[in-house]
């Protein structure tokens, strides 16, 4: 069953966000990608594939197609999660390279290509190289998200991918602030129920003494 929550983009880099779409928001977990629907409506959230050919895909996919490749996302979520969770708050090497044989694999498979299109611009039409790609299959659409993690890999210092401090938060992002002293997915979530927490605890304090 597809969420009607909205997904949640909170972790400055794509590919965390893949990661962040199960999450426990308030008090029940929520998974985006539970079904084949939910996969596409994260994709078409995270603007990573085009809304007509997320349209296409539904009316194409066989019966139980797009639920088996939600299964697919959901496996590949899980084992980069196991990556990034290793590696976060070190700098990656090249020695770790190994480990991410599977994305390889994956991005392999993608079947992109540049064409020159007619663009406007400044009240005119102006022709530009753009890159697509073909989107043969339902399985295609799994590409977009590979890319994403790969980005994360080569160009995030994962010095800086952390775990939001909430004591029964999952989420992780990527701390891009001066200082690098962000603690929590965000202020609204974990960062105010932290200080409604500490608050409680100094008033409990006062009041015992």
């Amino acid at each position: 069953m597809s969420q009607s929550m909205p997904a949640l983009f909170l972790a400055d880099a794509t590919g965390l966000d893949f990661l962040n779409s199960v999450a426990t928001p308030i008090d029940t977990p929520v998974d985006w990608l539970d079904d084949g629907e939910g996969l596409l409506s994260w994709l078409a959230q995270a603007r990573l594939v085009p809304e007509a050919v997320i349209n296409e895909m539904r009316t194409r996919a066989l019966p139980g197609e797009l639920d088996r490749l939600a299964d697919q996302a959901r496996a590949l979520r899980e084992w980069f999660r196991a990556f990034v969770r290793a590696h976060k708050g070190h700098a990656l090497q090249a020695a770790h390279l190994a480990e991410l044989e599977p994305l390889n694999q994956l991005l392999k498979r993608d079947e992109r290509y540049g064409e020159i299109v007619a663009q406007a611009h400044d009240e005119s039409l102006t022709l530009s190289l753009i890159q697509t790609r073909r989107w043969s299959s339902p399985e295609t659409l799994l590409l977009p998200i590979a890319e994403a993690m790969a980005q994360l890999v080569c160009t995030e210092d994962f010095s800086y991918v952390k775990a939001c401090e909430g004591p029964t938060c999952t989420l992780l992002f990527a701390d891009h602030t001066r200082g690098h002293a962000r603690r929590w997915c965000s202020m609204s979530l974990c960062g105010n129920r932290a200080k409604q927490a500490a608050h409680r605890h100094r008033l409990k304090a006062t009041q015992k003494n």
